[in-house]
């Protein structure tokens, strides 16, 4: 599997609008984007940061994945994501080390990219994204 970077940090918070104050005020991040993923009940706001993005993550339904992690942890990083050249491979690759995927197949993610996660419990409880972007 080859791994290009780390794509981007998936932050999650109760709201975008009150979320992003830190981002934008105190360190000058700006979004350049939003966008709702209706399949994941979430909104997404990206913010660039070199070759790398901080993902803002605010659920649209209380039984969504981000409203469940808010509820149990509190809001913060929710997931790391890895960019990677054929996500295919890369899931084919991890089926074959035995690694527990909670994605078998990739779905499509915010901005087009195809993505996969990985099972907390395969990565001593860190949830990891696998991302294709073209």
């Amino acid at each position: 599997m080859q791994i290009e970077k780390i794509d981007h940090l998936g932050i999650a918070v109760n709201s975008i609008a009150e979320g992003k104050s830190f981002w934008t005020d105190v360190l000058g991040i700006n979004i350049e984007a939003t966008e709702t993923v209706e399949s994941q009940k979430v909104i997404t706001a990206f913010l660039p940061v070199g070759e790398s993005e901080v993902e803002l993550l605010e659920s649209t339904s209380p039984d969504g994945p981000v409203a469940k992690y808010i509820e149990k942890k509190g809001q913060g990083i929710q997931h790391v994501a890895f960019k990677v050249k054929d996500i295919d491979a890369a899931l084919d690759e991890l089926k074959e080390k035995g690694v527990k995927l909670i994605d078998q197949k990739p779905r499509l993610g915010a901005g087009g990219a195809r993505i996969a996660f990985l099972h907390p419990k395969a990565t001593n409880g860190v949830l990891v994204e696998l991302c294709e972007r073209n």
